[in-house]
């Protein structure tokens, strides 16, 4: 009853499983097979001994006659080696073996990924109690599964951590590694790697398969919802789908047996036929990785097969920060950044990252200590490196002056909508540095994690878009072309509140209307002459809003642009230390103002 209990709870069992048990049981085995074949060699040492013969070591006796012709017979050999040896190990499995002595990393390394964690453990005890879970409890242990989700989400990370933790072998092996150009030869890579499984596994009492992006062999064939079929993939998928259900195939040593009884059967009467032993079930767990399951051909995901899909997702801001924390702890940083707030504000910057980029990022902060001379990175760091891998390098041009003005004027504007209509965001960045193709940018995110917007969210959205434009027309009484990009993303989220979210007085869904492939929202609305005025009467009322703020609040737009034009970039604080500057000398113009009494 305790290992049923073991079985469904959230620690992995390891020596209390039944692939312990059965990986002593091999051990002993072998132990008495070697001391087997020790006893025999003893005893024909002895033998030889006492009859006279005694063995003598050295180089074995060659006719002199035949000395003439072994260099050419070694040249044979060779050849032969050389012609034959490639063609011999076309077909071997390419999978490389990992023990677990030699992976670093468990269950306790997966951070931002509890539910998966949770689900990985029930399914890695199925495995290592399998015996328990079939015999006690009469359930089929499960063959396979399939880790799907972006990439970079940590699949590999998660099959690797499964390995270490089952403490079995783990073969790792990529789709591609498969493929042959021979044809035929696919199918047999696919053997010898599902054979050198089976062969662990009844070593080992279990062993761990992973095949990484496995649509590349086992996309859907011809006529089961593939658009394209290449050559010779339906072989491929069946020799696939069959050796998913080849774990208990008999041993070679069993077929031999196998065959010996089937020719003494031949010679006896039916009731006295002898039985062949039934194979055991090898205890081997296939996972498969993969960002495109959809392309997967649907026998693969039927039950016996990958029938359970555990689904790695971005991490949640908590998620984020756990992962942040984890590599925090392992590179060298500065004091500042063990602030609570400093890492839960970077938790939120990296809405969208996957574990893999949460740590490039990292890792390219420090190259930009290096940069500066320092030896650990530090929160500006930090910012300039999130900068370089969503936009790209900075790349400073020589603007004129008063493009210089403009530019700054423009993400000033939007910077200062930002913080005025912008409740729920949290300034980032600020910066005149041209990256990409963006001569500036202002940077934002969420204060929280959110999942919903509301309608007054959306419009701030847009008033953030159009802050840029206003700040122009405010400061010069004119536009230039850099506010096109703002325009086309104020437009979008104007179609959408129009077209899909019932937020413009209409409850008409455009996305309801498809016309074959993903639908362009904003192209369906304003092709409408309904939908054009929604949008564009979206667009006048906030654009109004926004003139109104910017006007009320010109000293915050001026001293914002003229702290870039001093100083090129404004990371998060520097930000706002520049604004409430600005309020406090306007407060303080204002109190200077009244009559005394």
């Amino acid at each position: 009853m305790a290992e049923l209990k073991m079985l469904g709870g959230t620690t992995v069992m390891q020596a209390a499983a039944d692939v312990a048990a059965a990986r002593e049981r091999a051990r002993r085995a072998r132990v008495h097979k070697l001391m087997m074949i020790g006893l025999l060699a003893v005893l024909w040492w002895c033998a030889r001994q006492l009859a006279g013969n005694p063995v003598r070591l050295g180089m074995p006796h060659v006719s002199s006659s035949l000395m003439p012709f072994l260099p050419g017979i070694a040249l044979i050999l060779l050849m032969a080696v050389a012609f034959l040896g490639p063609m011999l190990g076309m077909g071997r499995s390419p999978h490389v073996l990992y023990r677990p002595s030699e992976i670093d990393i468990s269950l306790e390394d997966v951070k931002g990924a509890d539910v998966v964690v949770d689900e990985v453990v029930k399914t890695l005890n199925l495995f290592l109690a399998h015996k328990t879970f079939k015999e006690r409890m009469g359930g089929t242990p499960r063959r396979a599964i399939l880790f799907e989700g972006p990439p970079g989400t940590g699949k590999t990370y998660m099959a690797k951590a499964m390995a270490r933790e089952a403490g079995v072998p783990f073969l790792f092996v990529s789709s591609s590694a498969f493929q042959s150009m021979y044809y035929g030869q696919t199918n047999r890579k696919i053997r010898s790697y599902f054979k050198a499984l089976r062969a662990y596994a009844r070593r080992e009492g279990g062993a761990i398969g992973f095949i990484e992006e496995i649509d590349a062999i086992g996309a859907a064939r011809a006529g089961m919802g593939a658009s394209t079929n290449r050559e010779g993939i339906s072989g491929v998928v069946n020799e696939l789908l069959i050796q998913l259900q080849s774990f208990d195939q008999p041993t070679r040593g069993m077929r031999v047996y196998g065959w010996f009884i089937d020719g003494l059967n031949r010679w006896l009467p039916a009731q006295r036929q002898l039985r062949k032993p039934k194979p055991h079930q090898a205890n081997i767990l296939v996972i498969g990785a993969t960002n495109r399951a959809k392309d997967l051909d649907p026998a693969l995901l039927r039950p016996g097969r990958f029938d359970r899909s555990v689904f790695f997702d971005l991490p949640s801001r908590t998620g984020r920060r756990e992962i942040i924390d984890y590599y925090l702890d392992k590179k060298a940083h500065e004091p500042e950044l063990d602030d609570e707030d400093r890492r839960n504000s970077l938790a939120a910057q990296t809405s969208g990252y996957s574990p893999v980029m949460i740590e490039h990022v990292l890792d390219e902060a420090l190259v930009w200590a290096l940069r500066r001379g320092a030896e650990s990175m530090a929160w500006r760091d930090i910012q300039r490196a999130k900068l370089t891998e969503e936009i790209g390098l900075g790349q400073p041009v020589e603007y004129t002056e008063a493009e210089r003005r403009t530019i700054a004027t423009h993400e000033s504007g939007h910077a200062a909508i930002a913080y005025l209509a912008g409740t729920t965001r949290k300034l980032d960045v600020l910066s005149i540095i041209k990256r990409a193709e963006s001569l500036g940018l202002m940077g934002h995110s969420e204060t929280e994690e959110r999942f919903l917007r509301t309608q007054a969210e959306i419009e701030a959205h847009i008033q953030i878009s159009l802050g840029g434009l206003v700040a122009e027309e405010l400061f010069f009484g004119e536009t230039t072309t850099g506010p096109s990009a703002d325009l086309a993303a104020a437009t979008n989220a104007a179609a959408m509140m129009v077209g899909s979210l019932g937020m413009a007085g209409s409850l008409l869904s455009y996305e309801a209307v498809q016309t074959g492939g993903p639908a362009n929202l904003t192209a369906k609305v304003v092709a409408t002459d309904e939908g054009r005025e929604r949008i564009e009467a979206i667009l006048v009322e906030n654009k109004a809003r926004v003139e109104q703020l910017l006007g009320d609040n010109r000293h915050i737009v001026e001293a914002l642009r003229d702290a870039l034009l001093e100083r090129d970039e404004l990371i998060a604080g520097e930000i706002l230390d520049v604004i409430y500057a600005a309020e406090r000398e306007v407060r303080g113009q204002i109190l200077d103002l009244r009559p005394s009494s």
